[in-house]
């Protein structure tokens, strides 16, 4: 199948990440995936939530805020604080990111403390969750080699790398890392987070006013895995550069 950039089913767009971009972060990316874009910025704050406290829980948290900057779409999306409260959309996706990075972050390792995962769209064209947990997990990574360094943390308390994929069934075939013009057409919407060693975090699918096969349940999977481990790979090189040049941020 060619698709409208020219891309085959399983290809994923260019993916390319630019690191130190919020000189304030303890980690900090830019993502890119094709059009899409995504600053993810990660910061450590020296306390836990009420509930924690309250509860009794041991470790420390994670948690993420996303959202869509004005000029991220065409028309302008307004802000939250304009609309007085923060969209169910940006709500989910937020969670989502949480959830994705917690599940590789050892909170017991982290202590008394809480890891912001700030991640904001510059430029969508489809697939801004995923290119955000994406970005977020190599952000992560860089931050704790940081808190490391900096004698914050004794050993960095992320276990390993986590990335995440669309897919969906367009025309009655599966094809991977879905652009904003895919993302409205397809009948089926799928979005894969796993970890470097294959392990699911999370997978979400649903018909868009269509079913869809256990067959092509299994072709969107097979993509979305092949994707997230080429994009592992990419953050992998982006790390080994690191590890020669020291991050900034």
């Amino acid at each position: 199948m060619q698709r409208s950039d020219g891309r085959s089913a399983d290809q994923l767009r260019a993916v390319a990440f630019e690191f130190g971009i919020a000189p304030h972060a303890s980690g900090s990316v830019l993502v890119s995936m094709g059009n899409t874009r995504v600053i993810c910025a990660v910061t450590i704050e020296e306390a836990v939530p009420r509930w924690m406290k309250e509860q009794g829980v041991t470790g420390g948290w994670l948690t993420a805020e996303y959202s869509m900057l004005p000029y991220s779409t065409q028309p302008r999306k307004p802000r939250d604080i304009a609309k007085g409260r923060i969209d169910g959309r940006s709500v989910e996706i937020q969670r989502l990111i949480g959830r994705s990075l917690r599940a590789v972050t050892d909170l017991e390792k982290l202590g008394p403390r809480t890891i912001w995962i700030d991640c904001d769209v510059l430029q969508a064209d489809g697939g801004t969750r995923t290119t955000a947990i994406t970005g977020a997990s190599l952000a992560l990574a860089i931050a704790c080699r940081k808190f490391v360094r900096e004698k914050k943390l004794n050993a960095p308390p992320m276990q390993k790398l986590v990335a995440a994929v669309s897919a969906g069934i367009l025309n009655g075939q599966a094809i991977v890392d879905l652009n904003y013009e895919e993302d409205k057409l397809v009948t089926v919407d799928f979005n894969l987070v796993a970890t470097e060693d294959s392990e699911f975090v999370e997978v979400q699918s649903s018909g868009e006013e269509a079913t869809f096969a256990g067959s092509q349940l299994d072709e969107m999977l097979a993509l979305g895995r092949k994707g997230i481990a080429e994009s592992i790979a990419a953050q992998r090189a982006v790390l080994a550069r690191l590890m020669v040049t020291p991050s900034s941020s």
